[in-house]
């Protein structure tokens, strides 16, 4: 069967437990780690989350993957909480469950993404 990315979608989605942009700003709260992957470009024109950890997305897995030697600070182990956020919440999935695969099982999206994330009145800047 060939994959379309309509079924990569839906699978990356099955297994991962999405948050609302209000659940993804408690999970902050409680020590998430919010991974912004969009574009620089993209988020200079939308806006971006206070806080939140830029990472593009091409690099996402490198920074992220607690045995590689280019990891950021926060990759700490398998067990981080992290967050990602794209600007509508599909690249998003798709990169949770990236993340997933190198093992860091707590890896999760915002549905809706960040346009969900500023539609919710929740904390973000130009």
């Amino acid at each position: 069967m060939t994959a379309t990315i309509d079924r990569m979608l839906a699978q990356a989605r099955a297994r991962l437990d999405r948050l609302t942009p209000e659940r993804a700003y408690e999970a902050v709260h409680d020590g998430a780690v919010l991974v912004d992957i969009r574009p620089a470009g993209q988020r200079a024109e939308e806006g971006v989350v206070p806080g939140a950890l830029m990472v593009e997305r091409n690099v996402l897995e490198w920074r992220f993957d607690p045995t590689s030697p280019h990891r950021l600070a926060e990759a700490t182990d398998h067990d981080v909480r992290v967050v990602v956020l794209c600007s509508e919440g599909y690249t998003s999935s798709l990169a949770a469950a990236s993340l997933q695969d190198l093992g860091l099982r707590h890896a999760t999206d915002v549905a809706g993404g960040f346009r969900a994330w500023r539609d919710a009145g929740l904390p973000w800047r130009r």
